[in-house]
């Protein structure tokens, strides 16, 4: 029923008013209905009786007759008037025939054409009645035809026929003054069943409405919120449901926390207690790496792995120190107005991939950034490129406009290699995710991508991975602050 409103308040309210309009109007009619039948039997049979008592006090002028249709010449309207005079009364009028013969109340305006057909022909052997409506009026019309006792208790009709018009008029007037008072007494039931209906639905949608209000601040995190249980239905039923979630969700989450928090703490920990061993180990490399080409193949071979290995560990503690840092939500931005091409170039030239990467970048472009942080976040993008794309890798920087009509810089970083899988692009930005088997001993730590797009957030921006042909495209956007 596309035609009822979406709101739960809407429906009961409804459904409530068409309840009571429907009993009220089925009550109201029944009622009507009755008191209307009522009303006319009892103004029918009045009339029928004061008709048929008049009657039988009335002196025929006319003898009798055997037919239906008499022949007799010596009755005249004259005669017919006395039976006219016999049977009216105030607001009630006559027509009398008899043959050819007729005749009507003095001022009378109907005629014998106002009499129905079928009337006229059942009252040739009884007394019958009819409601009509006549210029607007209701009209009970009893029609007979005379018949007189000759004895014996013969009855003969006597070829009179008389059609008595008895208005109807208070009656309706009656009926009209109580339909009225009926659709004023609907009226006020209406509006009661429309206060009641509002009342009713806000008494059942205020709790309804609080454990909505309360489980969008659960959501929302607050996980102290709880409602007072008022009453022993199934309502109260629901508030009390609600409470125990709520209570058992924050136990949950609090404990959740905590073990994050160990989590984390632990890993700071670990990553800061590897940093200074790693040192050690890192000088020791360095000047085994020296040495590597003058050992045997073997020993060469181990040096040149154990070198390599302690490079991924050293890029692996240095990412899961600074991730530990975001999470913990001590990570902090130092906004200042550089120029992007330096920030680029230093970017590239430190880590020895100037000669790898092509970099286009506006002359004299500025932009208001955490130099160090913007930093981290294209080396893990270059360096994403480098170690599982394919040349030329490409570096573009600008100043764009977006169709929403906010501003910013936009920095892409492309390769040409055979790029990432379409399911993959959505989870590459997720930590230690692997888009295929071959990178599962790349050099990387699988956390560069998820630290690149932790500090996009914290300039307000955002990264974004498309699929190109061949390769794939990184996108960093940062509004102007």
């Amino acid at each position: 029923m596309t035609w009822l409103p979406s709101g739960l308040r809407g429906r009961l309210v409804i459904t409530f008013l068409l309840v009571a309009v429907t009993a009220s109007t089925v009550v109201t009619g029944l009622g009507y209905q009755i008191v209307r039948r009522g009303l006319l039997d009892r103004a029918e049979r009045g009339a029928v009786a004061d008709v048929r008592e008049t009657l039988s006090r009335t002196t025929l002028p006319i003898g009798v007759s055997d037919v239906v249709w008499p022949s007799d010449t010596t009755v005249t309207e004259d005669d017919l008037g006395q039976v006219v005079h016999a049977l009216e009364a105030p607001e009630r009028t006559v027509i009398v025939t008899y043959g050819r013969l007729l005749r009507t109340s003095p001022g009378f305006e109907f005629t014998i054409a106002d009499v129905p057909r079928r009337l006229r022909e059942q009252a040739a052997g009884r007394l019958v009645h009819q409601r009509v409506l006549l210029r607007r009026r209701p009209w009970l019309i009893v029609a007979t035809q005379i018949q007189r006792e000759t004895g014996q208790g013969v009855v003969r009709p006597t070829g009179l026929t008389a059609y008595v018009f008895v208005p109807l008029s208070e009656e309706d007037a009656v009926l009209s003054r109580l339909r009225t008072a009926l659709a004023q007494a609907g009226g006020i039931t209406l509006v009661l069943a429309l206060t009641l209906a509002l009342l009713s639905a806000r008494r059942v949608l205020l709790p309804v409405r609080r454990l909505g209000a309360a489980a969008r601040a659960l959501g929302s995190g607050d996980l102290h919120v709880r409602l007072p249980v008022r009453g022993r239905d199934e309502l109260a039923e629901l508030t009390a449901t609600f409470n125990e979630t709520a209570a058992a969700l924050e136990e949950t989450v609090g404990e959740l926390r905590t073990l994050e928090s160990m989590s984390r703490r632990f890993v700071a920990d670990v990553s800061h207690e590897l940093r200074t061993p790693l040192t050690a180990m890192t000088a020791v490399t360095d000047m085994l790496s020296e040495d590597a080409e003058n050992l045997p193949d073997d020993a060469g071979e181990a040096v040149r792995i154990v070198v390599r290995e302690i490079g991924r560990l050293r890029v692996l503690v240095e990412h899961l120190i600074e991730i530990s840092r975001l999470d913990a939500g001590a990570a902090r931005l130092h906004r200042e107005t550089v120029d992007v091409g330096d920030a680029l170039a230093d970017c590239l030239e430190v880590r020895g991939w100037a000669d790898k990467v092509k970099l286009t970048v506006p002359v004299g472009l500025t932009f208001s950034l955490d130099i160090r942080r913007f930093d981290v976040i294209v080396a893990n993008l270059v360096g994403n490129a480098l170690n599982h794309g394919a040349p030329p890798v490409v570096v573009t920087a600008r100043v764009r406009v977006r169709p929403d009509a906010s501003r910013g810089l936009e920095v892409t970083v492309r390769d040409h290699g055979k790029g990432i899988p379409e399911h993959a692009l959505p989870h590459v930005f997720e930590r230690f995710y692997k888009a295929g088997a071959d990178r599962a001993r790349s050099v990387g730590s699988g956390l560069g991508l998820a630290i690149a797009r932790a500090n996009a957030e914290l300039h307000d921006g955002s990264v974004t991975a498309e699929r190109r042909e061949p390769g794939i495209l990184f996108r960093l956007w940062i509004p102007t602050p």
